[in-house]
């Protein structure tokens, strides 16, 4: 070694064989994302089991919702086989189960392109190389504990498995936190039931919607897509723990400051490819959470009465969970924003002046029917398109 070499502690088997035990579970830790999960969703509070007599009312009011959801969506939902009413534990193994398709995606493009990274160890800065090196050595655990920190914050507040318009595997089951669906109705003074219904209604619609198989995979793609664009910033993760502010001495804040930006993090970054895909995701969302949201009105409706406050508590909700809203967004490239859920009911609203109920079914019923992004502002030029096709 030259004299002006800096040697590299890394640079050695006994490393090599620590890192290789780190990673030991690819390129995501499950893991850690299940255990910081569970901690995010208990709030270090002990879940009790599901009180019997809410379970017996989930499993009497589920066949009235599934009937009037038949009726406004035209689907039958028969491929829903089973309806399960858990706690928040439950909904965090049974989501991360749900979702590995997104992140593994995700952890596939980050592990990657750090692997791509790694052909010259002559060339740059030694105490960078260092710092990439402990990078690519930690991202695993790095990934589990902000996709654990993403799925234990949105159990807190979820209802089922479709607050988030992520399509699911296996889509015939549905679930019911029917502990956070009495939270909520207690905090906004809403009859438990009342809530119990909207909440079975919104989730039997949206299963209808994602029981759809074109739906459900132009979604899909749409999502793995936008995760596996992720590219490497190797100097992402030193930057923040240098700034990391540790005079509170509280290990949760500490970890909380750790993980505002989940892509920092994991030193990974947006790239053009995920620019160009992001518009025409944001359409598709935005038409599917707005046609299920006009479906649910409808449904919702004829249970409860017009003018139900339900639907306008629970949109305040959607878009007030900032930093659930961030982890979505950076993550899996889902934002539903107050603009963007405005221009889903205008959309909605468009396409019903101009086609009635039926032209709007066609942006289920038809394959290759979610609007661009161009036609996301205008219902016309939509509807010109569908025209042009048949």
């Amino acid at each position: 070694m030259a004299d002006d070499e800096t040697p590299n502690p890394f640079n050695n088997p006994l490393f090599a064989q620590f890192q290789r035990a780190m990673s030991s579970q690819g390129p995501l830790q499950w893991d850690v994302a299940r255990q910081t999960a569970l901690m995010a969703a208990s709030q270090g509070i002990t879940e009790h089991n599901v009180d019997p007599q809410r379970r017996i009312s989930v499993e009497s009011l589920a066949p009235v919702a599934r009937m009037h959801a038949a009726a406004v969506t035209g689907q039958e939902i028969m491929h829903v086989e089973k309806l399960d009413v858990v706690g928040r534990a439950t909904w965090v193994n049974l989501t991360l189960d749900a979702w590995k398709p997104y992140f593994d995606a995700l952890a596939r493009a980050i592990h990657g392109a750090q692997e791509d990274t790694t052909s010259d160890d002559e060339v740059g800065d030694p105490m960078m190389k260092m710092l990439e090196n402990v990078s690519k050595m930690i991202a695993p655990s790095m990934l589990g504990m902000s996709v654990g920190t993403l799925v234990g914050r949105l159990a807190i507040n979820t209802f089922g498995q479709y607050d988030l318009p992520l399509p699911r595997e296996p889509h015939g089951k549905l679930v019911m936190v029917v502990g956070n669906v009495d939270n909520f109705a207690d905090e906004w003074s809403i009859p438990r039931d009342d809530m119990l219904m909207w909440a079975l209604t919104h989730e039997m619609v949206s299963s209808a919607v994602f029981g759809i198989e074109h739906v459900r995979d132009a979604l899909r793609r749409l999502v793995i897509g936008f995760a596996s664009g992720f590219r490497p910033n190797p100097s992402a993760l030193s930057e923040s723990i240098g700034q990391l502010d540790v005079s509170s001495g509280d290990p949760m804040k500490i970890l909380d400051s750790l993980l505002a930006d989940p892509t920092v993090l994991l030193g990974a970054r947006r790239s053009s490819a995920q620019d160009r895909i992001a518009p025409s995701l944001d359409a598709a969302v935005t038409a599917i959470v707005g046609y299920i949201d006009h479906c649910v009105d409808l449904a919702s409706a004829r249970i409860l009465g017009e003018g139900s406050r339900i639907a306008e508590a629970v949109r305040r909700r959607r878009v007030a969970q900032s930093s659930d809203r961030i982890f979505v967004e950076r993550l899996l490239g889902i934002d539903l924003t107050t603009e963007r859920m405005t221009l889903a009911q205008q959309f909605v609203s468009g396409v019903v002046e101009r086609a009635s109920e039926t032209g709007l079914a066609r942006l289920v019923t038809q394959p290759g029917s979610l609007p661009t992004p161009a036609e996301i502002v205008a219902p016309g030029l939509w509807l010109a398109r569908l025209e042009s096709e048949n």
